[in-house]
């Protein structure tokens, strides 16, 4: 079975985006082959991501290409859009869905955001690692990492590094 991992960046006050979906705050910390956090590694264990329909606008909207081209894409959202470059849209049934997707063969399942699909899975007790990296700005407020207050869950810690620029990086997995 693939496992469902959340990769993902957070303030140190909880938010991973600005309320409009904004991320500029994260351009003072990029991934680059000096400050890498794990993320090649991490990017070549997945072959599918799934996202909320906010994350699929909010990248569609950013000065770049696709980032996910060499992987299956699955946008959870209310209002399908087709299929079009390897992207999916799942509208109806998501757990089960994404049950589904857990059962075939491959590589694990990049749960990229946003934060209500997360709470979503996690409810559903469906994400099976979380590597969370929280990246030393304070927003204030914004979108939450975690927002509808998932249910209690235990993790037990894999792993965490501290980088010179600031950046914490903590890896959990499910007990």
């Amino acid at each position: 079975m693939k496992k469902i991992k959340l990769y993902i960046a957070a303030s140190i006050d909880g938010y991973i985006a600005r309320n409009d979906g904004d991320l500029d705050w994260l351009m003072k910390y990029p991934i680059n082959s000096e400050t890498n956090y794990g993320y090649d590694d991490f990017y070549k264990s997945v072959d599918t991501v799934i996202m909320g329909g906010q994350t699929y606008r909010d990248i569609l909207n950013m000065d770049f290409v696709w980032p996910y081209k060499d992987k299956t894409s699955y946008v959870v959202t209310r209002n399908s859009m087709g299929t079009k470059e390897n992207v999916h849209f799942i509208t109806e049934n998501i757990v089960e869905e994404i049950s589904k997707l857990r059962e075939e063969k491959g590589q694990d399942i990049w749960l990229v955001g946003g934060g209500q699909l997360i709470t979503m899975l996690l409810n559903q007790d469906m994400v099976d690692e979380m590597i969370i990296t929280t990246i030393p700005v304070l927003l204030g407020n914004g979108i939450p990492l975690f927002p509808d207050s998932p249910k209690e869950l235990e993790w037990k810690l894999q792993d965490c590094r501290s980088y010179e620029n600031g950046i914490v990086q903590i890896v959990y997995k499910k007990k």
